[in-house]
């Protein structure tokens, strides 16, 4: 069985609050060898720091998420800081710019985005990218920390806007985004520019479903189970094989994430 790493699963949403570990296990039951966890904010970071404890192959983000921006308490750069220092946090993030809803003023996400890239090249962490309507803005920001490790999560955009993140030396995250032939159409014609030393997989679970699942599950929740059903998808575009998938994007996760072998054999 091919061992897979889910680099975004959104394991404390609510819609996995009454079988969390039952979804665990299903997941390594499917191949999964490893996950990360996506932190929105200081203290979902903190529960999902203690949580990663729990088990070798957890790890996970801490950073605040531009919906947040607004909210962050005056202790907040302190408290990430504190966070940068487990081992199982291994990114900054999830972070960006989102002027897509603006559930925070562009001002404070700004701020609070530089603020993480700041943090991120102190600790030497990988950052975790979110970005909507905001790309200009948040490549512009990026162009000043050269060498900064990253994914473009959940990457949605368009072929000019993957060769710019590659440009930068970032990762792509691939999520079943890829799996809809309507939203995703954009999407399924740049992947086949991204080179497999730079895909980073991802479920972005409970969120994004894909919908070429066969049968189709009876609930719309998406689970880090069903990872293996992108890869069939980025195989079937690209012409890679799910054996390269699966190596590549399992090595790529190890290398950007700082994970040895030793914590985390392949």
């Amino acid at each position: 069985m091919k061992a897979w790493f889910d680099a975004g699963i959104n394991l404390f949403n609510p819609r996995f609050s009454l079988d969390r570990e039952q979804v665990l296990a299903n997941a390594w039951h499917h191949g999964l060898s490893g996950m990360l966890l996506i932190s929105s904010d200081i203290e979902e970071s903190e529960l999902q720091q203690a949580y990663a404890l729990s088990d070798p192959r957890l790890y996970c983000t801490a950073g605040v998420h531009p919906h947040q921006a607004d909210q962050v308490q005056a202790d907040w750069i302190c408290r990430l800081s504190s966070l940068l220092q487990h081992p199982s946090v291994v990114a900054v993030g999830e972070c960006g710019l989102d002027f897509n809803r603006n559930f925070s003023t562009p001002q404070n996400q700004i701020q609070v985005f530089e603020a993480q890239l700041q943090l991120a090249s102190e600790h030497n962490k990988a950052i975790y990218l979110h970005e909507r309507d905001a790309f200009t803005t948040q490549y512009q920001m990026l162009q000043r920390y050269p060498g900064l490790a990253g994914v473009a999560h959940c990457f949605t955009g368009d072929k000019a806007q993957l060769k710019a993140y590659l440009d930068l030396g970032l990762y792509i995250g691939i999520t079943g985004w890829l799996c809809d032939e309507k939203r995703g159409q954009s999407l399924r014609e740049a992947v086949r520019y991204l080179p497999l030393d730079r895909l980073i997989l991802e479920t972005d679970a409970p969120f994004l479903l894909p919908k070429t699942l066969v049968p189709k599950p009876k609930s719309s929740r998406n689970e880090p189970a069903y990872l293996p059903e992108i890869a069939t998808q980025f195989a079937n575009l690209t012409g890679y094989s799910l054996d390269d998938i699966a190596a590549y994007s399992r090595k790529n996760s190890q290398v950007l994430f700082q994970i040895t072998a030793d914590e985390y054999p392949l």
